[in-house]
């Protein structure tokens, strides 16, 4: 068993890709000292099959409910009125399922591939601001080549947000400092972080404090190394603290123990 404690605020523990072997998944992570997992919704659908694996593990796997800048489609307005259905009717003052979301995500703008859906996205992604206004609850924000536009919104409501994620940063050290400029949220760092030609922890040492990240595989995506390739899950987080405690010049456990209360402050959320 590990010594380290920590949280995995980002992972996509309900996908297919994890439907032969999740009990084992779940077991592996236990083990390597990860305490909570935290699902991130993408549309409808996976809106129900998060909610379906944190049932089965209460208390362990907490759900996030949102819809995704890469699936906002012509019918965005149809996906998020069943979305905030599914948030209402699983809040803290509902009756109907004690797991409500931790938060509005994943939420954001991609416009990597395409610009096809840019004013679907942007007004998909502000109509979830609001929502994260409305319910006080923190977002988990995908951003990837639109972080003028992302900002633009937020500032609309930096007053009234509770904070959140900016989701698997990459950035340099001027896109960190201004997504560090609203003071509830912080950086979610990944396997990317130990890639061999990543500048991130470059950027981190120069711009970004230990108390503004937190910890997150994107599993079962971006895996780190000496895992490159493979598919990714929690227990791998451990080879991103160790990157991180090389960076910042602290024990891993350092490490774990800020993370945590980090997520402790974003989402009212302790092991």
């Amino acid at each position: 068993m590990s010594t380290l404690n920590y949280i995995d605020t980002h992972c996509h523990l309900d996908g297919e890709e994890f439907a032969a072997d999740r009990e084992a998944v779940v077991q592996r992570a236990r083990q390597a000292g990860c305490k909570a997992i935290f699902l991130p919704a993408i549309d409808v659908k996976s809106c129900r099959t998060v909610l379906d694996v944190c049932r089965q593990y209460p208390d362990y796997c907490l759900p996030m409910f949102g819809l995704h800048p890469e699936e906002v489609r012509h019918d965005w307005p149809s996906q998020l009125a069943a979305i905030r259905q599914l948030v209402e009717s699983n809040s803290p003052s509902s009756t109907f399922n004690a797991q409500w979301p931790l938060a509005i995500g994943e939420v954001g703008l991609d416009y990597y591939w395409s610009r096809e859906f840019e004013r679907e996205q942007l007004e998909a992604f502000e109509e979830q601001v609001r929502w994260a206004v409305q319910f006080s609850l923190p977002l988990m924000i995908h951003c990837r080549k639109a972080q003028n536009e992302l900002v633009t919104i937020l500032k609309r409501y930096a007053r009234e947000l509770h904070g959140g994620v900016f989701h698997c940063f990459t950035g340099n050290e001027q896109e960190a400092r201004q997504l560090l400029e609203f003071p509830q949220f912080v950086l979610g760092i990944g396997g990317v972080l130990t890639f061999k030609k990543s500048h991130l922890p470059e950027t981190l040492g120069a711009a970004v404090p230990l108390t503004r990240i937190v910890l997150e595989t994107d599993a079962p995506y971006m895996s780190p190394v000496p895992l490159r390739g493979q598919r990714n899950e929690s227990a791998n987080i451990c080879h991103v603290i160790a990157r991180l405690a090389e960076v910042y010049g602290v024990t891993q456990e350092e490490i774990c123990r800020q993370t945590n209360e980090n997520v402790k402050k974003v989402f009212e959320f302790q092991i």
